[in-house]
């Protein structure tokens, strides 16, 4: 007779969670498209809503739009969006960030960001990385408004890093990593 353990249930349906995951990002599939759709509605909205960020842009030698970041948490958090990396308006690469936080937070929230590399040096350094950037901060978001007030990795020249867009309700001071990866939609 078989014995069925909490442990192993779990770790089964984790593994078949995560099988049926890879199963959605098959050749042939739309996600470029969905993915570069939504970078070019978030450019214009960034264009649009912040003007200097268009000189800002072709000055950079590359960008890197993440139009949705979907963030959760309750004393533990995370987050997860998809972009891509454009270099001079052509989409070059797609990227996935994948967030983990911990610390003092409630709350869920979505918002976009944009890291805008200055120099074709800093381009090639999270080009050939392997994508972490570490940050501390204090923020709230609600549907009115949202601020971060902290500093992260990212935003030493000659990188520059916006995040803008905030909905939800999300409050809390957190110890925070981002991981960047190359995928392919």
């Amino acid at each position: 007779m078989m014995q069925y353990t909490r442990r192993g249930l779990m770790l089964g349906a984790g593994s078949m969670a995560l099988l049926t995951a890879a199963c959605g990002n098959g050749i042939g599939s739309n996600g470029a498209g969905q993915i570069d759709a939504r970078v070019d509605a978030t450019q214009t909205y960034l264009f649009e809503k912040y003007p200097g960020t268009r000189d800002l842009a072709s000055r950079a030698s590359g960008v890197l739009y993440m139009p949705l970041i979907t963030e959760a948490g309750l004393f533990w958090g995370g987050g997860y969006g998809r972009g891509a990396l454009r270099i001079q308006g052509a989409t070059v690469d797609y990227y996935s960030a994948t967030k983990a936080s911990v610390g003092l937070q409630i709350g869920a929230q979505q918002y976009a960001h944009a890291l805008f590399f200055m120099t074709q040096p800093a381009l090639e350094d999270f080009r050939r990385s392997k994508g972490w950037a570490a940050s501390a901060d204090l923020r709230y978001a609600t549907p009115e408004e949202g601020a971060t007030i902290g500093k992260a990795t990212t935003e030493i020249d000659p990188v520059v890093a916006l995040v803008f867009g905030q909905q939800g309700l999300i409050a809390g001071a957190t110890l925070a990593g981002v991981k960047y990866t190359r995928i392919i939609p």
